[in-house]
């Protein structure tokens, strides 16, 4: 059976890897003022982006996703006759539409695609599953390392599907950001308040630098720590423990607003390479998205894997 799998370009995976995989992307758009960029996760575009002019206006920045229509047409034209079985891994649908767009396109998708199948020379029939990988950026990237590890290991669709959403309910992702006045014209650009006024101010001022935490759809602070550097090494360092306690899957997924190198540089990230290279846990280390980073700024760092139950700092 041709499984085949497919993503949106807010899952941070490293260059090269859709590709490598054969993983198909669902492309968001980023229009900023009159000019629309194409999300396809190209890190050399997204940083070239960093340099450019249209960068200071990224917290105006609007994001588009596929369409129900956009997304039927990509299965009716290439997919069904391209795979027998398709994943569709999304971003969390609790910040973005892509999910809902894509279980909207999934009934027309079931229901139109006998004849174009047949004309094709297939007569299987075909099935697509849509997943909410609950989760953002370098974590929704965790169940797309999982669904391409399942399919090269020759794990029965059903085996696929039911690792798959057991996976989904148990990725953490933490992301700490430099500029939290960003973050907050950002929110307040998409109607949302949870950033206050006052708190971006105040942590600006005390440099203070909030953890956040991304579980089951919902991102909240975990912990608030002085200096950037501090909180990264900080988060570095749990992360590590929670590599030597034991993951669910054998892979920590990271992503930096920003060149790699930046990221490599940090206090406290090879410590934590070094940790998931003894206990066997392979580091997937990518630019981040430009979706990303227009909602979340520069030289922001998240990091994503998948454990059980766990409060930050212990």
């Amino acid at each position: 059976m041709r499984i085949g799998i497919v993503v949106d370009s807010a899952c941070d995976l490293p260059d090269g890897y859709l590709q490598e995989h054969n993983l198909v992307l669902l492309p968001i758009a980023v229009r900023i003022g009159q000019t629309l960029l194409p999300d396809n996760r190209d890190e050399q575009a997204t940083l070239a982006f960093l340099q450019g002019p249209l960068s200071d206006q990224g917290a105006e920045a609007e994001t588009i996703p596929y369409s129900a229509a956009q997304i039927r047409e990509l299965f009716l034209q290439q997919l069904v006759t391209d795979f027998d079985q398709v994943f569709c891994l999304t971003i969390t649908r609790t910040r973005s539409p892509l999910h809902d767009n894509a279980v909207q396109a999934s009934y027309a998708i079931l229901n139109e695609y006998k004849p174009i199948r047949q004309a094709a020379g297939h007569n299987s029939p075909f099935s697509l599953r849509v997943i909410d990988t609950q989760n953002l950026f370098a974590a929704q990237a965790v169940s797309a390392v999982e669904a391409v590890r399942l399919r090269d290991s020759g794990a029965t669709v059903q085996q696929m599907r039911e690792r798959l959403e057991q996976v989904a309910s148990n990725v953490h992702g933490y992301m700490v950001t430099r500029d939290l006045y960003y973050m907050r014209a950002r929110a307040r650009h998409k109607g949302d308040r949870s950033v206050g006024l006052f708190s971006a101010a105040l942590g600006s001022a005390l440099d203070i630098k909030p953890v956040l935490h991304g579980y089951r759809g919902n991102t909240e602070p975990v912990a608030k720590i002085k200096g950037f550097d501090n909180a990264v090494q900080t988060l570095f360092g749990f992360v590590g423990k929670r590599v030597i306690h034991g993951l669910m899957t054998p892979v920590v997924c990271v992503s930096y607003g920003g060149p790699l190198e930046d990221l490599r540089a940090l206090p406290g990230y090879q410590q934590l390479r070094e940790t998931c290279q003894s206990h066997g846990v392979a580091v997937l280390e990518a630019v981040m998205s430009l979706t990303g980073m227009v909602n979340v700024g520069k030289g922001a760092v998240t990091i994503g894997f998948a454990d059980g139950p766990h409060t930050f700092g212990e």
